[in-house]
């Protein structure tokens, strides 16, 4: 290679700031035209894939990547018979075991990470055969943004295709021919090409689409951001790409596709091979995880191990924290957390004056919601999960029952950052807010913010904010007394209440008793029958005004409904 990598950046050698997932005002280099200085790990995690490991070896070490700054780590998950490092592997490429306490992918993955010391992990499954330039097409794009997830691009062979060998593959590398390695098989990523294809390059794919083409067959990221995101969801067993992907997602990535950085994958994935019951399998762990997934919550009532919204309402008085959680709860999204942040550890249990304890109002609240599950009360670490949107409220106002299910929908529609919802002014000019933050949008402004950034500036270039208008929105004071202090009505009240509504009844029915007659009157073959039912409901009428017993009112009503309506 020759040349000097000059890394596109908004001036003043800052970290670029990429809008939402448009990464082009990234240029990077032409391959093989330029000198790169990051460290990679490329981490292969294998499970009785002896004879495909051979072929993905021999091809690492014929990679343009200049080979001082590879290395590799395979990871033998639980082989049957146990792997071994073939002859023609990277100068340096050394065999781990996965670590004992758990097994699959995910857990192999992780135990890579943990090893690795690259300034990148290039994650490359066992059955992959790069091209000769796969890790340089995408470790180009990691010298220009350290937020960059780069991912490769997958040709799938023919199956029950003759393998070469590793001297093949490597001769076929040096020499560019490895196009020829292997039959083309017609299968191809088609979901995720369509995606790229129809959003520019995946430049203009919403924020909770683009994480949608992480695979993670061929793939790399910054090592500090992937730990920063928490590695690997070991307890995963399959899934865990989807599930990564929406974590990185949320900590600030960039998606970047890159057709160059092509690879051959030796037969059919399982996705391809029995995509119905890998579906099966993963829909219960996915909708647990990825909020995003609304197809997978449709269920009524049903809580998430990662909720899509997360509200915080800070502690203040037990009625204006009461108000502002109780139409939390009870609005149209009930798939949100509500956190509510205090010094919950320091209230007293000793013995205390109960209704003058300067601790009251954060007890009233520990005591009404300590055992609500929806509800966390924290000292200032959030719960455990990253939900992708945040909202916070001012304690002391209602919102309407469709306000936030609103609220998040006018974020999605236009891909924001944050909304702020200006709930009133106070006489000093002030301007008391609610808001609704994108977790993705707060973690790209956290890894490209400099001394002296404003944040909802730095939002507001990044994926944008808009201030809206708070009773428009459906938010406003609580009511003077809360919660409401409505009595029951005492039985006598009912009874009185459904007299009045009997009479009621009752008097309608005498006009169309009266007009009975007068058409009686007129068919004398009718007239007896009219009669007999109109004496009928004088006595049922007579016998109601003496009793008020409710089951004597339930048995007149049902027999005045059978005079009016005898056809029923």
């Amino acid at each position: 290679m020759s040349g000097t990598s000059r890394p596109v950046t908004s001036g003043g050698g800052r970290v670029p700031r990429i809008r939402r997932n448009d990464f082009g005002l990234l240029v990077p280099p032409a391959l093989g035209a330029w000198e790169p200085t990051l460290t990679v790990t490329v981490v292969i995690p294998a499970h009785d894939r002896q004879e495909t490991l051979d072929l993905t070896l021999a091809a690492l070490s014929a990679q343009s990547y200049p080979e001082r700054f590879l290395d590799v780590i395979v990871v033998d998950d639980g082989s049957a018979t146990p792997l071994r490092l073939p002859e023609i592997v990277p100068s340096r490429t050394k065999l781990i075991p996965s670590p004992p306490g758990g097994w699959g992918r995910a857990w192999a993955v992780q135990a890579g990470l943990d090893a690795a010391t690259g300034e990148v992990v290039f994650v490359l499954d066992a059955d992959m055969v790069p091209h000769r330039r796969h890790v340089e097409a995408q470790l180009r794009w990691h010298h220009l943004a350290p937020y960059v997830v780069a991912l490769g691009w997958i040709d799938f062979t023919a199956a029950d295709q003759a393998l070469p060998g590793q001297e093949q593959v490597r001769q076929a590398l040096e020499s560019g021919t490895e196009e020829a390695l292997f039959p083309l098989s017609p299968h191809r990523h088609d979901w995720a090409e369509q995606i790229i294809r129809d959003h520019d390059g995946l430049r203009t794919a919403p924020n909770s689409l683009a994480t949608r083409i992480h695979v993670g067959a061929t793939v790399s990221y910054p090592a500090a951001l992937l730990r920063a995101a928490g590695g690997m969801d070991t307890s995963l067993v399959l899934a865990e790409d989807t599930e990564l992907g929406y974590r990185l997602t949320q900590a600030g990535a960039v998606y970047v596709p890159d057709p160059e950085s092509r690879a051959w994958h030796i037969g059919l994935p399982t996705a391809m091979r029995d995509f119905q019951a890998l579906k099966r399998h993963n829909d219960p762990y996915v909708a647990d995880r990825v909020p995003y997934r609304r197809y997978l919550r449709t269920d009524v009532g049903r809580q998430w191990l990662v909720p899509y919204v997360e509200v915080a309402v800070p502690a203040g008085s037990y009625e204006d924290v009461r108000a502002t959680v109780d139409t939390l709860l009870a609005g149209s999204l009930p798939d949100l957390r509500v956190t509510v942040a205090g010094p919950w550890d320091t209230l007293p249990s000793g013995r205390r004056s109960p209704l003058t304890d300067p601790h009251l109002d954060l007890l009233l609240i520990h005591a009404c919601f300590a055992h609500d599950p929806r509800v966390h009360l924290t000292t200032g670490s959030p719960p455990p999960g990253t939900p992708p949107f945040r909202l916070s409220v001012p304690p002391g106002w209602v919102v309407a029952n469709d306000a936030v299910e609103r609220l998040v929908e006018h974020m999605e529609q236009h891909d924001l950052g944050t909304l702020r919802v200006a709930l009133e002014e106070t006489a000093h000019g002030e301007v008391t807010v609610a808001r609704l933050d994108r977790t993705a949008a707060l973690s790209r402004a956290a890894l490209v913010s400099e001394p002296g950034d404003d944040l909802d500036d730095l939002i507001d270039a990044l994926f944008g904010l808009e201030w809206l208008d708070g009773e428009t929105w459906g938010f406003r004071r609580r009511p003077a007394t809360y919660p409401p202090r409505k009595r029951p009505p005492s039985e006598l009240a009912l009874r009185e209440k459904e007299l009045t509504l009997l009479r009621e009844r009752l008097t309608a029915l005498r006009a169309e008793m009266a007009q009975l007659r007068r058409e009686s009157g007129k068919n004398g073959r009718d007239a007896a029958r009219w009669r007999e039912k109109a004496e009928s409901w004088r006595r049922e009428a007579a016998r109601l005004a003496r009793n008020q017993n409710r089951t004597v009112l339930k048995r007149a009503i049902r027999r005045v409904r059978d005079l009016a309506f005898p056809d029923n």
